[in-house]
């Protein structure tokens, strides 16, 4: 009969740990389909920056220091390879976008144009949606990181090399600038 217990109590704690281990497995695989969900936003935006540069660049010649940024911004984020590497040269592309929003203010013939017009919409409308699943993907990274974090999923997390992930952020260098207080000006 005590055998029979002991046995009993093995299985449930083996198929006790293997519930925890799956459900490890489960929020990775969460988290990395978001960030694929991540990843598709971000390509429809890098398609959308060289037909915005070359819409712009007819009505704004001196600004290259600005295309030249964005430019390489773009390059640099469709390189990156780790999700890490992703998010450091998507904020990096977001600060450069912005630089060209604010060149973007001495040319009101240009905000007038139609091809310009589409295109800011479109690449609002993929802003949007980036922030939406920048959102999801925050809260799949907390939901393993909490797991990864917590006893006694903990114990198993560390036998299976499953650690605490990076959340996706803006980024040390734009938070000095998000800190400020914005300037109005009529």
């Amino acid at each position: 009969m005590t055998l029979i217990i002991a046995l009993v109590v093995i299985v449930l704690l083996g198929l006790w740990l293997v519930g925890i281990y799956n459900n490890l497995v489960r929020m990775r695989n969460n988290r990395e389909n978001a960030f694929a969900n991540i990843d598709v936003q971000l390509k429809q935006r890098y398609d959308l920056i060289p037909q915005l540069v070359s819409t712009v660049k007819g009505y704004a010649e001196h600004e290259k220091e600005v295309f030249t940024r964005v430019t390489e911004a773009r390059s640099a984020a469709m390189n990156a390879s780790s999700i890490d590497e992703k998010i450091k040269a998507d904020n990096l592309l977001s600060g450069a976008l912005q630089g060209l929003k604010v060149s973007l203010e001495a040319y009101p013939e240009l905000k007038a144009n139609q091809n310009f017009l589409q295109l800011q919409g479109e690449i609002a409308d993929i802003e949007n949606k980036l922030s939406a699943v920048r959102r999801y993907f925050n809260t799949a990274t907390r939901e393993l990181n909490n797991a990864v974090q917590t006893f006694p999923s903990n114990i198993i997390a560390g036998m299976f090399g499953f650690h605490k992930e990076t959340m996706y952020d803006v980024g040390t260098e734009h938070r000095e600038t998000m800190d400020k207080a914005p300037e109005i000006k009529f």
